[in-house]
């Protein structure tokens, strides 16, 4: 099975399902991910950046049963190894790897930013280990692809609107099919 299709499938299988926390977030793991994909397109973000953000939770759908409750566990690493595979490159790969450190991040620099998250994004907080120290804070600014991860999070927090309209999840799989064949395609190089 390609990629597309085992992300399809991952989806289809247990996307309906809610986030299990001690606290529940109102919308499903699939229309998260379509509204963060859709904030991210909204923003003109780059391909790779909308790819992540609709991806940046999928590691969650990865272990368990279909009906099996959706776990915080290091998801943000789970899916690494079947994404690289299938070909995305860092810049989709990285931003969802930081996205759980973004959040730890802005906890620790932005005074605003903690009051608002949700119940249960505050709940997984402490689980993530909290906000971040001062020589976490420098190690995390330090990586290429922070501000990436900065920006994902912003839409994660934001992607949590029962009802919201988005396109369907076939727009994005075709969007990511668009990605891996650039990404594939051998690049020319131009003689001036």
């Amino acid at each position: 099975m390609d990629l597309i299709a085992r992300i399809e499938a991952l989806f289809n299988r247990r996307g309906q399902l809610d986030y299990s926390t001690a606290c529940r977030e109102p919308v499903t793991a699939l229309e998260h991910a379509l509204q963060t994909a859709q904030l991210a397109e909204w923003a003109h973000a780059e391909h790779s950046l909308v790819a992540a953000a609709l991806l940046h939770d999928i590691g969650q759908l990865m272990d368990g049963a279909p009906g099996a409750p959706l776990q915080d566990d290091q998801h943000q690493c789970l899916a690494m190894p079947l994404l690289r595979a299938g070909g995305f490159g860092d810049e989709v790969l990285e931003p969802i790897r930081l996205h759980v450190d973004a959040k730890r991040y802005l906890v620790s620099t932005d005074p605003a930013y903690g009051p608002s998250l949700s119940e249960a994004s505050r709940h997984s907080l402490t689980l993530q280990g909290g906000p971040m120290n001062a020589e976490e804070r420098l190690l995390f600014m330090a990586q290429r692809h922070a501000p990436a991860a900065l920006q994902l999070r912003r839409w994660d927090d934001l992607a949590k609107r029962p009802g919201k309209r988005t396109p369907p999840l076939g727009y994005y799989l075709a969007l990511l099919e668009e990605l891996l064949k650039e990404q594939r395609a051998p690049r020319r190089l131009s003689i001036a």
